[in-house]
Formats: C-alpha cells, structure tokens, sequence
C-alpha cells in the first residue's frame, strides 16, 4: 500500500483501519511523526493510549478511570483496555477510539512539540541567532527565529532602529520566561550579548579563545566600548578585532546600519592605563586613582577635553562603565607662578584705581 497522505493523518488512518496483522506500517507511520514533530516516539506512544483511554471513558460515562489501563503494540497498532487486568476491548474500538482521540493526541502532540523547542532553545539562551521580523503584536515585535518564535519587547529594542516587516536581523536570545500564553523566548537587539556574539562570529580569534572580551559598555544604536584581551603571545587583541583595513568591525557596525559606533581598546591590569585607554580618543592624560572609592580623577589638556568628555558626556560614561571606576574629568592645573602673575596688578591699573577712590571720597565730603 503507498501512502499518500500527511504523515500524522497516516498515523491516525493506520491506527483505525487496519488490522493488526497488517499494521507493519503503525511502527513507521509513529517513528516518522516522533522525527517530523521532534518527539520521541515513547512520548506519541503513551499519549495515544492516553487519549485512547480517555475515549473509552466517554463511551462508558460513570466508569472509575482509574480502573482502567491500556496497552498499545507499538509495532502492529494494536490497542487493548483492561479492567483489573480483564481485557474489555470493545469490537470495533480502535476505529472509534481513533476518531474520538485524534483532536486530544494532535494537542497533546503540539505540547509535546513546543517542549522539546523550547529545550532546544534553553541551552542556546546567551547566543546569536539571525531572525526575521513575522508581525508587531503592541508595543513587542515577534521574529521568526527557526523552530520558534521569539518575543523583544520594547525594552529589548534599539530605540532609534526603525523596524519592518520581514526585515532581517540578528537577534541575542536573552531568556525563556512564563507569558500569557505560556513560556516565551525573548530576544533582543539591545543587549550587550548581541555586540559579543558579532563579534564571535567575524573574529576567528574570540570563537577559538586566544583573544577575550573582558568587558563591553553600550549605549545601544549610538557608541559602544569593548575592551580585548589576548592570552596568547603574538597575537594583537585590537587589531584582531578590527581585522584589515577594518573589514571586521566593520561588519558589526553594519548589522546596525552604520548607526552605532565602537570603540576597541586593549583591556590592561594596570587600572591607570586602562582608564587612560578607555577615554580613547582623548590623549595626553594624567589618572590618579583612589581604589578604595573607586574613583579615578582624570587631568586632560584643554585642547582634549571635549573629546574625553564627549557629547552630552558620553565619552566619560561609556569609560566609567567600562573600568568600573567614576571618573572625574578635570581640565590643566595652572602652575602656582602663572596663578601669581594673572592676579599681579600693574601700576597703571593701580594709579586708575587710586583716582576713582579719591573721585568717591570728595563726591562723600561734599554731600
């Protein structure tokens, strides 16, 4: 016989139709739905004599189903209850149990679906996964990402990022948590995990271990900072990350649309040359550093100070997020010998200030 139907409508036709001596084709039909759903075939097996069971509860109303079992060959098909181990199989009951059933096996196959992708996805929680924008349910956008639909909402979202539908993008798997409608997978376009897992995929060197991220401060769709570290001699941390001619950065930058800018660094024990670096590109700069506090007291040449602040004081943020450290931005110390010759008064300013307090003094006497 040459099936000709959907695999899981097979399944059902085989259960009712055949009979057993001929079902050789059940154990196929239940392997082939068990790969096709992403079940194991034990889990199908037990829910369709638990749907089978429940069948024959609602033909015999009133019965204690507890009472009751049900055995199922899972290579011929066939299908038998027991009454305190008496065999009661009504005649002509796998026809009727499988018409009855084959609703509450086709959910209890879904559930059982959804479990295994979700599984699936928990041990993938913290990746990158490409995805395709399927609709915007409210404020949250849903995206196709495989087996699975994922969930970002609003806070997830790149604020300035216009969104579309069947838009492509690379989304970070942030969590799997309880919804409304049961558990949800949430991904995320502004999560630093997305920034690593970029960069994992261009940068040979992070995938294979010899170069690390030590720490990643973002403003996401604006500027970022990403501080590398190599663990393996000869081999330039930054450089790697920037590849040549700046084709790797480059890369991420794009997945952005060119809108969020990144800064590479070189993450350094020494807490003032890592501070130092992490307010690239401002240069020429003093640290003093309280570790106790955690406080970092910045001195920067006047010419360099818009850049080590930053506009609206991005700059010093994203560093300070980065070390760990507050800092503070000061401008250059005026020696003491210059303080002293700005207040030095001349004697022409000293004479014109001595005649306007004589000019005062007669103005008092005469009135």
């Amino acid at each position: 016989m040459i099936c000709t139907l959907e695999p899981q409508v097979w399944f059902w036709y085989t259960l009712a139709t055949m009979p057993a001596v001929q079902r050789s084709e059940f154990s196929l039909a239940l392997n082939q739905v068990a790969a096709e759903r992403g079940v194991d075939a034990a889990v199908v097996l037990d829910t369709v004599k638990n749907a089978i069971l429940a069948a024959y509860r609602k033909d015999h109303p009133g019965i204690e189903i507890e009472e009751y079992s049900t055995s199922l060959d899972k290579n011929t098909g066939e299908a038998k209850i027991f009454h305190n181990d008496a065999d009661v199989t009504p005649p002509g009951f796998g026809r009727i149990a499988a018409q009855t059933a084959k609703q509450v096996i086709l959910q209890k196959i879904r559930e059982k679906e959804k479990e295994a992708i979700l599984s699936d996805y928990k041990v993938r929680i913290g990746t990158v996964v490409n995805g395709m924008i399927l609709r915007f349910a409210g404020p949250n956008i849903i995206v196709d990402i495989g087996k699975a639909e994922g969930v970002m909402p609003p806070q997830e979202q790149i604020q300035n990022e216009k969104y579309h539908l069947n838009q492509r993008l690379a989304v970070h798997l942030v969590e799997i948590h309880d919804g409304i409608k049961g558990e949800e997978i949430i991904v995320s376009r502004a999560n630093n995990g997305l920034l690593e897992g970029l960069f994992k995929r261009e940068v040979p060197e992070i995938a294979q271990g010899s170069v690390i991220i030590k720490a990643i401060a973002r403003e996401a769709g604006n500027r970022s900072k990403i501080a590398v570290v190599s663990n393996q001699t000869g081999i330039d941390p930054v450089g790697s990350c920037v590849g040549q001619k700046g084709v790797r950065v480059q890369a991420v930058i794009q997945e952005f649309g060119g809108a969020e800018k990144i800064d590479i660094i070189q993450w350094q024990e020494n807490a003032k040359q890592y501070i130092a670096a992490a307010l690239s590109p401002a240069k020429e700069l003093t640290v003093e550093v309280n570790e106790k506090e955690k406080v970092a007291t910045v001195t920067v040449a006047a010419a360099e100070l818009p850049l080590a602040i930053g506009k609206d004081g991005q700059n010093v943020r994203l560093a300070s997020k980065l070390t760990g450290y507050r800092i503070e931005i000061e401008g250059p110390k005026i020696a003491a010998d210059d303080k002293h010759e700005e207040v030095k008064e001349s004697p022409i300013e000293r004479k014109d200030e001595n005649v306007s307090q004589e000019i005062t003094d007669s103005k008092n006497e005469h009135e």
